[in-house]
């Protein structure tokens, strides 16, 4: 199975990334965590993205505040999918990292999941794995499953309730 790399921008961003470190781990999926920025490591950077492919990487997350330019910086340096997962803080409480995630130019593309929204970030790359991963898709399956029964419960304790 191909590996996920999750790389962050400052060891003040785990918090959030170990949730989809979590996540990965959850379904099994071999991952590897990384800090490295893209402006105060950006010849770093740029060699991991480059390399990841090589390395055993089928996806890579991309996690960072504020400017977040870390995803942006490793899509431009692989053709590996890149997740980025905006966090948020700062002046704009995230908004600018959303923004300057999102807002690629053409060619370069970077799937984006909510601010601090490190469980989808993980979910979407084992999605991504699981095209070519049956097993993996059937573990993708169960946990839909589980999600429709613990709502199915929640339901019926509510309407015991009312």
């Amino acid at each position: 199975m191909k590996k996920v790399a999750v790389i962050m921008g400052s060891d003040s961003d785990w918090p959030v990334v170990q949730g989809a470190c979590t996540q990965l781990a959850a379904l099994s999926i071999p991952y590897e965590a990384h800090i490295l920025s893209a402006h105060r490591t950006p010849a770093q950077a740029a060699e991991f993205a480059r390399s990841a492919r090589s390395g055993g990487f089928g996806v890579i997350i991309c996690a960072a505040g504020m400017a977040a330019h870390l995803a942006g910086a490793f899509a431009a340096n692989t053709t590996l999918p890149v997740i980025g997962l905006p966090l948020k803080g700062g002046a704009l409480d995230g908004l600018d990292a959303l923004l300057a995630t999102v807002q690629m130019p053409s060619g370069i593309p970077v799937a984006t999941v909510a601010l601090n929204g490190a469980k989808n970030a993980a979910v979407l790359a084992a999605q991504i794995l699981a095209v070519e991963d049956e097993a993996l898709a059937r573990r993708l399956d169960a946990e839909r499953q589980k999600m429709e029964e613990q709502i199915a419960e929640k339901d019926t304790k509510l309407q015991a309730e009312l």
